[in-house]
């Protein structure tokens, strides 16, 4: 590997999106990620997912297209298998980072705690991720991202209907933490370059979802009186063009609302920005004059007026779009059933992973055989799983 974390190794016990994001970042950084994957958790993600049923894609074509899987190595293992313990040992023992998911002391009962590991390899940075973390009343409550977007009063802002929030469509919480256990992770390997020493970190859903209503509660002279969801400004907004596509507008700063209101021929709004008691009536205004052009005329006449303006793009419509493309943002690969287009990297750009994941378990005898074990015991320990 290269990049600037290559030399670290991770073991990826992870499962649900926060941990398999953490661990993707790290390995699109350069480090060596082993993933250490139980078949029963695997026979468990494709019931979830309807991956057990006849016709469903095989785990290569699952795993090809699972980006988040890209740039690791798999093991897989069953953890109740006698040697398992001593491979994961072994493995720990020349590892700097492991990360895992599971829910507070299963890890643990498992006999691969934090003390356990840290018996193992004094060194080892371990972190734990979870819904609401390792201590605190709600510790062993289960659930996934809406659960810690509604715990920390995220959930309760998301939406335009006044009577009650929607799933926000993206997993914010998710990916929110697992970029704080990256950096968690970051900052605890350079600490270990002083002290020598590892530690264990708490890396919680719920605490990572809680900055998002930062900025609401910063403004408010009283939390308990905020204003009801939704967006009530005039000047920002979603508006539906002529041809029915969809434009977002942010012209917040007096200048954008002033090329704007001139933009779309209602300079008369341009003075009013912050009269709240004709917002209404100013967004129905820029709402009927928004669709008498197409998408295509609105983009040319703001792009002229230079104002802050973006189509509204499909999935499938971000990864064409010259920009991301630009970026690096959009990857192409050669997969099982031909050419795969994934997303890039948002921080690294010297691009160490040259193709997508293999199968659960795609590299396990390698990887056995890194940590010293010999054919026999290979043979007993992947019995069941080739």
């Amino acid at each position: 590997m290269s990049g600037p974390l290559a030399g670290i190794r991770v073991l990826d016990f992870s499962k649900f999106l926060p941990g398999p994001y953490c661990t993707w970042l790290l390995a699109e950084l350069g480090a060596d990620v082993i993933r250490i994957e139980n078949p029963r958790e695997l026979a468990k993600q494709a019931k979830v997912f309807g991956w057990d049923r006849p016709g469903a894609p095989t785990w290569d074509e699952i795993r090809s297209r699972d980006l988040f899987a890209r740039g690791k190595r798999s093991l897989a293992l069953d953890f109740g298998r006698p040697g398992a313990a001593e491979a994961i040992e072994a493995l720990a023992a020349r590892a700097d980072v492991l990360v895992e998911d599971y829910r507070p002391g299963v890890m643990a009962s498992m006999g691969f705690g934090p003390e356990a590991m840290a018996a193992v390899n004094s060194r080892l940075i371990y972190c734990s991720v979870s819904l609401c973390g390792q201590t605190g009343p709600y510790a062993s409550k289960p659930g996934h991202d809406p659960v810690a977007l509604a715990i920390a009063g995220a959930l309760s802002r998301i939406g335009e209907d006044k009577e009650r929030p929607v799933f926000p469509g993206v997993p914010v919480a998710d990916l929110m933490t697992g970029s704080n256990a990256v950096i968690a992770i970051l900052a605890a390997l350079l600490g270990r370059g002083s002290d020598g020493g590892g530690q264990h970190l708490d890396i919680a859903m719920s605490d990572s979802a809680m900055p998002l209503v930062g900025g609401i509660l910063a403004r408010a002279e009283d939390p308990a009186n905020l204003p009801p969801r939704g967006m009530h400004r005039a000047d920002s907004g979603i508006w539906r063009t002529a041809d029915g596509e969809l434009i977002v507008t942010t012209d917040m700063e007096p200048r954008y609302w002033q090329r704007f209101c001139q933009a779309i021929g209602l300079d008369d709004l341009a003075g009013r920005q912050m009269d709240r008691t004709a917002w209404p009536e100013m967004k129905a205004r820029i709402a009927a004059a928004m669709e008498t052009r197409t998408r295509a005329e609105w983009m040319a006449i703001f792009a002229a007026a230079d104002t802050q303006y973006a189509p509204i793009l499909e999935p499938v419509e971000a990864l064409d779009d010259p920009h991301n493309r630009a970026r690096g943002m959009v990857r192409e690969m050669d997969g099982p059933g031909g050419t795969l287009r994934q997303i890039g990297c948002p921080v690294a750009r010297e691009d160490p992973v040259t193709g997508p994941a293999s199968r659960p378990g795609g590299e396990s005898r390698a990887i056995l055989t890194e940590i010293g074990f010999d054919e026999a015991r290979i043979a007993r320990l992947l019995e069941k799983e080739q």
